[in-house]
């Protein structure tokens, strides 16, 4: 076992205990007639109903304490976000969400560490990605400053919710919606930014283990001039009956081939890939059809600090 010292371009690792951010940066709020109220996170809430779940922790979302939602103003610009007790938002029938799928989605953790701190990795990533994405979609998108805000504000407003360092970590979802109403294909005239959380149990459990995934040969994720390299809500509805077909014959995901030579290895469902042989590491190259991912991004940027010779991007 041995320590690397991280360290990445444009990029920062938050670490933050929950008293720092709630007195500098928390801003919680409940929905009223008159705007916002402020709130605090203990509302109404006991700690004990949440300390005896992390042993049966799954992969299904959990109403956690509090969401943040910002809506665009009319020049595109988002202002007076802000935290609401978890529950549903108001949509029109007619959004350009539910009708036409203009949304993307971003996907980050929080952790808490074994001193009780809280750590967030590259959260500016997801902001920007967020931005590239609304782009393509036609969409306004927060700020780079006001993604990282409203990240840190919700996770520290649930910190009761990130499970122990060996039990889990807290999933962050911040999701970017064309809201109505809109009947003809065009962008919606306004667009909700929302975040929720919800605590789930680690990926691995019982450490890194090898997994069995099948090369699908009929589906393919993405296609060159689409949106397979932004986090489109549309992207994944689409292989769920690939992704159900190889869960029911026994594998744990599958690996997309690329849409035009259908030979090229992809990406797996909701992933990144790469490939060691003998001394080199390899990974997809991105051409359009494949996301970049900040975990991608990471790796190769490690590999290379670290002095290894062998990663390409192939």
């Amino acid at each position: 076992m041995f320590n690397v010292q991280l360290s990445f371009t444009n990029a920062t690792i938050f670490q933050f205990s929950s008293s720092f951010m709630v007195q500098h940066h928390l801003q919680l709020a409940a929905a009223s007639s008159h705007g916002w109220l402020r709130a605090t996170p203990s509302d109404g809430h006991s700690e004990t109903s949440v300390d005896k779940r992390w042993d049966s922790l799954a992969f299904n979302p959990v109403k956690t304490d509090y969401i943040y939602v910002m809506k665009s103003c009319k020049d595109g610009s988002f202002s007076n976000g802000g935290l609401r007790h978890y529950g549903n938002i108001e949509i029109s029938p007619s959004a350009a969400v539910l009708n036409y799928g203009q949304g993307i989605i971003e996907n980050l953790k929080a952790y808490k560490n074994k001193n009780g701190s809280i750590i967030l990795f590259r959260v500016e990533e997801n902001g920007l990605r967020m931005r590239v994405g609304a782009d393509r979609m036609c969409m306004p998108a927060p700020t780079i400053e006001q993604f990282v805000e409203a990240v840190t504000s919700t996770v520290s407003a649930n910190e009761r919710w990130i499970p122990p360092s060996n039990k889990g970590f807290l999933h962050v979802r911040p999701l970017l919606m064309g809201n109505g109403p809109v009947l003809s294909l065009t962008p919606a005239p306004e667009f909700i930014f929302l975040i929720y959380v919800t605590p789930v149990r680690n990926y691995f459990e019982g450490g890194l283990k090898p997994i069995n995934v099948v090369v699908e040969n009929d589906i393919h994720r993405a296609t060159l001039g689409g949106v397979g390299n932004i986090k489109a809500i549309g992207n994944y509805a689409g292989i769920m009956k690939a992704q159900a077909k190889a869960k029911a014959n026994g594998f744990s995901d599958v690996l997309y081939l690329d849409s035009i030579h259908n030979r090229y290895l992809e990406e797996v469902s909701t992933a990144n890939v790469f490939f060691v042989k003998d001394n080199t590491i390899s990974t997809p190259v991105l051409g359009g059809t494949i996301l970049p991912g900040i975990t991608r991004k990471s790796i190769i940027e490690i590999a290379h600090s670290q002095g290894f010779k062998g990663i390409s991007v192939v």
